[in-house]
């Protein structure tokens, strides 16, 4: 059981981050189109928030390698 619950831990933290990375870059590609004197402003800010968001699913996997270490 403690195996299904990390691998849904992980999954669901996946799931989110590829949802997140997608509506960051979405409204990054809106506002270049709307201000392209702005884009190196937009572009790093984007790879600001992705690779926060992108944290996420490693801090899932680290607990999903807990849960099963303490657990098992």
């Amino acid at each position: 059981m403690i195996y299904i619950a990390a691998a849904i831990a992980v999954g669901c933290a996946a799931l989110a981050a590829s949802y997140g990375n997608q509506a960051v870059m979405k409204k990054t590609i809106e506002a270049m189109t709307r201000q392209p004197e702005m884009k190196d402003y937009f572009r790093m800010n984007m790879f600001i928030s992705v690779g926060l968001i992108e944290a996420v699913p490693i801090i899932a996997v680290v607990f999903g390698f807990l849960l099963i270490l303490l657990f098992r």
